[in-house]
């Protein structure tokens, strides 16, 4: 099975997994941070994000409603980024449909902090104006949000070697693209880590 982005092929089996939710709480530490306006000045770019901004705004302070629209865990705190939650669903792209949403904890508090696409090779044309990329090497999964690289599926643990979750799926070597639209990045709207999150990197 086949599909434009192969990480939804490894997560499929995703969709059907229950997971607790948690009531958000709101925190005046986490309150989201409009970004600043693009550099460019593109009014083609602050339309984009207005857009992806309106879509994803019920999930701003949220994380039980955006589980409840599928959004999965699929990594703890990764330092100076967040903590990132999938919906496997989700293909292709489209500014209003993030495959990701990465959140900011504090206590029981969750902020979104940055929404992203993920693609198994860089797009030829730049989904939005001026667009960089990261990258995530490929990487088993396991259900509690932790994960070990790993070239190959086979070479993937049943259970997670730090905490013996069970196994959920793996994926090969990713392209990403994170937009800080709801906290804003002194390094850029495009960066994959930003140091005003540090704060938020032991929860």
């Amino acid at each position: 099975m086949r599909r434009t982005i192969l990480i939804m092929v490894a997560v499929a089996t995703l969709a059907a997994t229950g997971w607790a939710a948690r009531a958000a709480t709101n925190d005046p530490t986490l309150a989201a941070v409009a970004p600043a306006a693009p550099a460019t000045g593109s009014q083609d770019l602050a339309t984009q994000l207005a857009r992806a901004r309106l879509a994803t705004g019920r999930y701003a302070t949220n994380l039980r409603a955006a589980k409840a629209n599928g959004y999965q865990i699929i990594t703890r705190m990764i330092p100076d980024m967040g903590w990132h939650y999938l919906n496997p669903t989700i293909q292709g792209f489209d500014v209003t449909k993030p495959h990701i949403l990465v959140y900011e904890r504090h206590g029981r508090s969750w902020q979104l902090g940055a929404l992203e696409w993920v693609f198994t090779e860089t797009p030829a044309t730049p989904p939005l104006p001026g667009a960089t990329y990261g990258s995530f090497p490929a990487a088993c999964h396991y259900k509690d949000g932790t994960f070990v690289a790993a070239r190959v599926q086979e070479l993937c643990p049943t259970r997670s070697p730090e905490t013996g979750a069970r196994f959920n799926f793996w994926h090969p070597d990713l392209v990403t693209l994170h937009v800080w639209v709801w906290y804003h990045n002194p390094a850029g709207l495009y960066s994959g880590t930003n140091s005003l999150v540090r704060p938020f990197n032991h929860g």
